[in-house]
């Protein structure tokens, strides 16, 4: 399984290089064609399948963070986000800070030091700051820089039998899975993209589908899991353990239907559990992916993961595995 390197790498938006490199290591070892484009997605072009028609998989490698905007007088670091992220789960967690990873913590005042009316609201991102342990700017200014990409400190770590702890899952479990499939399976023909920049707009998806001009296209996401306490069975996005989810419409694309009709029957046909996202807020790469050139028929089909866009994401083996087990199947079918 690839997902312990990839998750434990930085690649904030726009700044994917060492997931890259991590990728160019193992695609090495397949039959396609391997080159970056300008934008920094790693694109792989196989044979086209019997009849020419040509099929994308497509995956993404950046994740959600920070990025250092000013150096307060003290040497705390203050900051933006990099794509969607909720404020509440930011305080007091592990950073990596710039290219060399300089360890920080992100802080906040105090709970005992906040008044009764400060107690009762969230955290917005102005009230937050990044501690370095610099004793004053002049130290912490030889050690960062404003524009310095912040990425979260997690480790992947196996938690309870086959569930996993760790950052970025969204998406490094569809590299994950996009790169099983090339390594392990170099009969199936398809072309590839790795994509940059989905969480901050797609903008590499755009770009990539526009240069592989696919006929069908597939995005593999890591998508949100709420079969948690507190939540209506009925109306979890997707649950662990129950296969890969397929989506019917997001926020960025209505899926075509009969590519989702594939897909259900290669499931049933290869006897995979599979669900659907029952969910159809959120953006995807499917969304730039669909609109290239004369538009091209996509959907997304996803490994459910709990806390994604946070610094502990948690998922299930099982789906990961089933994952690669329905794309397979289609493919071959």
């Amino acid at each position: 399984m690839y997902l312990e390197e990839l998750s434990n790498l930085p690649g904030v938006s726009g700044d994917e290089g060492q997931v890259r490199q991590a990728l160019l290591k193992y695609l090495q070892e397949q039959p396609g064609e391997v080159r970056v484009d300008a934008l920094g997605n790693v694109l792989v072009r196989r044979k086209a399948p019997p009849g020419g028609k040509r099929i994308m998989l497509t995956a993404h490698m950046d994740e959600v963070g920070l990025m250092v905007t000013s150096i307060e007088k003290s040497g705390h670091l203050r900051f933006e986000a990099v794509g969607m992220l909720d404020p509440r789960v930011l305080v007091a967690k592990g950073v990596r800070v710039g290219r060399e990873g300089i360890p920080g913590v992100i802080g906040s005042k105090a709970i005992h030091l906040q008044k009764p009316d400060e107690r009762r609201k969230p955290y917005q991102l102005e009230q937050l700051f990044i501690d370095i342990g610099a004793k004053n700017k002049e130290e912490a200014e030889k050690l960062v820089s404003p524009g310095d990409y912040v990425s979260f400190a997690g480790t992947f770590t196996p938690l309870g039998e086959g569930y996993y702890r760790g950052k970025a899952f969204d998406d490094r479990a569809g590299c994950s899975v996009l790169l099983e499939l090339l390594l392990e399976y170099p009969h199936l023909a398809f072309d590839a993209a790795f994509t940059v920049q989905e969480e901050v707009g797609s903008r590499g998806a755009a770009v990539a589908a526009y240069s592989l001009n696919p006929d069908k296209a597939v995005v593999l996401e890591g998508t949100s899991a709420a079969d948690i306490p507190g939540t209506d069975p009925e109306g979890s996005a997707t649950r662990l353990g129950e296969g890969p989810a397929i989506t019917f419409m997001d926020q960025s694309v209505i899926a075509d239907r009969g590519l989702v009709r594939e897909l259900v029957r290669a499931a049933e046909g290869a006897g995979l559990p599979y669900q659907y996202r029952r969910f159809t807020g959120g953006q995807t790469d499917a969304g730039a992916v669909s609109l290239a050139r004369e538009g091209v028929p996509c959907t997304v089909v996803s490994v459910p993961c709990r806390y994604i866009h946070s610094p502990h994401c948690l998922l299930q083996e099982r789906d990961l595995k089933l994952t690669v087990d329905l794309i397979r199947a289609w493919l071959e079918g």
